[in-house]
């Protein structure tokens, strides 16, 4: 039953159930009922405080992220493994921003832009970011489906409404803390990946090689999958839903149900341990993703494909019924966490910077505007799968979008957490400052890039 937040809003919409304590006051304690907080040690501090990092980085291997990794493995072979080792610490300096903003302010990214910067950022970030999000949510309902229909035979255009409906009463109708263990158990169906990879017969030496050894000629077709990847690993709908996730955690203190326990310090901390091991994961399956389909399509000169169901199908001859089985049925699992995360982030997006109650926590009828949005972009994703315009076609609108919006966005996240009048205290160490500098250089070269290869 979903619960009922009754604590102040914040300006953002939100419930802000210790926005009257300083920053290293504890959440918890006897007076809010619950036994003064006690760090844990080990393997259950661990598992405890895992949850918005692992979800956000498990939901960033959806399926239109397989389909580009698969045609990177497909037609590059091994030559692009060394991307999941250069794109981990980019990809963890911005999901950990995002994730102190959160744990820091009590608000999301959008929320934060409204009260620093012009109404046309915002509203110009959240517009882009609502379109892109759609088309890639299409994307993948298209890709779920496709791969049911490959499993039972049933046609795509029937399992498509099915998953839109599942998702959306998902959304609807449980509470933010159900939603997040469902999420978090899914993530293991992403070891799908990690098995077919071991059913390949992989060249392990060349393998070595590819991954310690950069590989990236001056080519379109090269320089085209290098953008290609980037832009799917660091996508700006993470950076929504990671902030939004953590405001969550927030929020959910007050039923004791947090995995973000004690005061600021060791929240922060917690949250630094779940968005390394997230975004670790996160490239990790990227990385076995292309090994697999490095090892079997391009071996075998299957170079041409353009969807993770192409290269499920190529995959049963060569490497046999157990991998086909595995990515195939991965991809149904990937989608389950892409889609929520793709049209939740566009709903606290749009919820913050309209100032409207925005929470998973929170029944329909109290943030009704909030799941308007997510009711009306899961109808528009829906419908753009029957409106003539292919997945192939759909993918590339999105990533050009996102290529666009990536590196501008994560300039925002760095001056917002680097900035001692937003975090106080919080700011952004040196480390990751330069790391986010780092991550910046290389997706405006990225979205450069873009622009020229299209």
């Amino acid at each position: 039953m979903r619960a009922r937040i009754t604590t102040s809003t914040s300006p953002h919409g939100q419930a802000s159930p210790d926005s009257r304590q300083s920053p290293d006051t504890p959440s918890v304690g006897p007076a809010a009922g619950r036994a003064p907080y006690r760090p844990r040690a080990g393997l259950s501090e661990l598992i405890v405080s895992l949850g918005p990092g692992l979800i956000t980085g498990a939901s960033d291997d959806d399926p239109s992220g397989i389909s580009t990794y698969s045609i990177a493995g497909a037609r590059f072979g091994y030559s692009f493994l060394w991307t999941a080792l250069f794109s981990f610490p980019l990809m963890t300096a911005v999901q950990l921003m995002c994730a102190r903003l959160g744990t820091v302010k009590g608000k999301g990214l959008a929320a934060v832009i409204r009260v620093r910067y012009p109404a046309w950022v915002l509203w110009g970030t959240c517009g882009l970011l609502l379109f892109a999000n759609l088309v890639n949510a299409s994307a993948d309902l298209a890709g779920m489906a496709d791969a049911t229909q490959l499993a039972t035979g049933v046609k795509a255009i029937i399992w498509t409404p099915i998953y839109t409906a599942a998702i959306t009463a998902l959304l609807f109708w449980s509470s933010y803390r159900f939603i997040s263990n469902v999420f978090r158990w899914l993530t293991l169906v992403l070891f799908a990946y990690v098995a077919a990879a071991f059913l390949a017969g992989i060249d392990w030496r060349v393998a070595i090689e590819g991954t310690i050894i950069p590989h990236l000629t001056w080519s379109r077709d090269s320089l085209a999958m290098f953008v290609a990847i980037m832009g799917t690993t660091i996508s700006p709908y993470l950076f929504f839903w990671q902030a939004g996730q953590e405001v969550e955690e927030r929020l959910s203190i007050k039923n004791g149900e947090s995995r973000r326990t004690g005061n600021t310090k060791t929240k922060l901390k917690q949250a630094r341990l779940d968005v390394f091991i997230g975004m670790f994961f996160s490239n990790a399956i990227m990385y076995f993703i292309i090994l697999t389909t490095g090892a079997t399509l391009h071996a075998h000169e299957k170079t041409h494909i353009e969807t993770a169901k192409q290269a499920a199908e190529a995959l049963r001859p060569l490497a046999g019924n157990a991998a086909y089985w595995l990515f195939t049925l991965g991809l149904v699992g990937t989608g389950m966490l892409g889609v929520p995360a793709l049209i939740g982030s566009a709903a606290y997006a749009v919820a913050e910077a309209a100032r409207w109650r925005g929470s998973l926590d929170q029944a329909p009828q109290r943030a009704w505007r909030f799941y308007a949005v997510i009711g009306l972009s899961m109808v528009a994703a829906l419908a753009l799968n029957y409106v003539g315009v292919g997945a192939i076609k759909m993918l590339f609108w999105a990533a050009v979008i996102n290529g666009i919006l990536a590196p501008p966005l994560i300039l925002l996240v760095i001056l917002l957490t680097s900035s001692s009048q937003v975090m106080g205290q919080r700011a952004n160490p040196p480390m990751l400052r330069y790391l986010g500098w780092a991550t910046f250089a290389v997706m405006s070269a990225a979205a450069l890039g873009l622009i020229f290869s299209s």
